[in-house]
């Protein structure tokens, strides 16, 4: 359950602690069974050299790359609209800092996040402009 998750200390002190656990359940759950629990963990593993094993036909590894950023790209996707905006960064900036940097400097940072990322003028982050950076 969230519960359980919630008492595990190092979640419970990490800034993105919330945003991991959500990133366990399926919408409106409450619980994970243990598939779903090994699904979203394998997203931790390290990225092996799997060329030589790796099924050409097969569905692509949890831990690669792309699924490592996907993952990524959700816990800053605070509305799912598939775009990170200036509010969401701000969020996520101000949940992995509190209160050791002013809103003013948060906003900088955001803007200019958002000013180096943004290459099609929308004012938000999408999934493929992350990638790029």
């Amino acid at each position: 359950s969230r519960e359980d998750f919630q008492r595990i200390p190092e979640l419970a002190i990490n800034p993105l602690g919330d945003r991991i656990i959500n990133a366990f359940f399926p919408e409106g759950e409450d619980q994970v069974n243990f598939r779903g629990f090994m699904r979203t963990l394998a997203h931790f593993r390290p990225i092996e050299d799997n060329e030589k094993s790796k099924d050409q036909n097969g569905p692509e590894p949890l831990n690669s790359r792309s699924n490592k950023l996907h993952f990524a790209f959700r816990l800053y996707d605070l509305d799912k609209d598939d775009k990170i905006s200036r509010d969401e960064l701000l969020q996520v900036l101000r949940m992995m800092v509190g209160v050791n940097i002013s809103d003013e400097q948060l906003g900088s940072i955001a803007d200019r996040t958002i000013q180096e990322a943004d290459q099609d003028g929308d004012s938000a982050i999408s999934f493929a402009e992350f990638v790029k950076v």
